[in-house]
């Protein structure tokens, strides 16, 4: 889908690193020499690059790729494989992802997420022919799970959620089960920090392998570490980072992207760079 933005500047970038450190603007300023004022316009959105590459090192980030961010010059490159359909939906003043993957053979599909409004979604299915019999649940953060009663009335849909984030009327999973959609395997991975039970869905058997990663990352960016920022980082260097490069990358807000890029240009992993 094209046109999608990306889904935080360079200040949620900072804001996320020093909200995830426990560090205040006043300890950065004194650890790198860098303005308490400077950084609190950096924080507002004013792009300083000198400044940037200053607090990088100490936020636990990239400084080069932070300032591409900041310059907004790169994005990633355009998905689009049989198989697989991103829906972008609103929620309050930002927008929301669900995603449909099918087995091209059989026909069969799977729901990840509902998003707002499957209305887009249900139009697909009717389109294509396509019956979804799963949804799984990334996590359980209200702008993801909305639609659910609409996803459940196109027919028997089974809900799926990991156990350490359950919600009513879904089955729990264990994290390593796996499940089939057609000839599809779906492999399910633990990357909690944004929730209790952040859970990534790998899917192989389409053209590209497939990782549906809700809040855990984002082109450029990460969810904000809510329950925990440094298992949040581990479980994505362990559980997304080891995927092959060409892995698709859907993220639970923003463009999709993948695995080689996000070594390239994410931030908050500066070990790939």
């Amino acid at each position: 889908m094209a046109g999608i933005a990306l889904e935080d500047g360079f200040e949620d970038v900072v804001g996320k690193a020093m909200r995830g450190m426990g560090m205040e603007a006043g300890t950065l300023s004194f650890l790198t020499g860098v303005g308490e004022d400077e950084i609190e316009k950096l924080l507002d959105g004013e792009l300083d690059e000198s400044a940037l590459r200053k607090v990088a090192p100490i936020l636990g980030l990239d400084g080069e790729t932070l300032v591409e961010r900041g310059r907004g010059k790169w994005c990633p490159a355009e998905v689009e494989m049989d198989g697989l359909r991103q829906f972008v939906t609103p929620h309050e003043d930002y927008a929301v992802n669900s995603y449909m993957i099918w087995d091209p053979y059989t026909m069969e599909a799977a729901m990840f997420d509902t998003g707002t409004n499957a209305d887009e979604a249900y139009a697909l299915i009717e389109a294509l022919g396509v019956k979804v019999k799963t949804l799984f649940l990334t996590h359980t953060h209200v702008d993801h799970v909305k639609a659910i009663e609409q996803v459940r009335s196109w027919g028997e849909v089974v809900v799926r959620i990991g156990e350490r984030e359950p919600i009513g009327g879904a089955l729990k999973f264990a994290i390593g089960d796996e499940f089939s959609v057609g000839s599809l395997k779906v492999e399910t991975r633990l990357t909690w920090g944004h929730s209790p039970g952040g859970t990534t869905f790998v899917v192989e058997g389409l053209k590209r392998p497939v990782a549906i990663v809700g809040d855990a990352l984002f082109a450029q960016s990460m969810g904000g570490g809510v329950v925990s920022y440094q298992d949040a980082l581990e479980t994505n260097r362990k559980e997304i980072f080891s995927l092959v490069d060409e892995t698709i990358i859907c993220p639970g807000h923003g463009p999709m992207t993948s695995v080689g890029e996000e070594k390239l240009h994410n931030p908050f992993f500066p070990e790939f760079k």
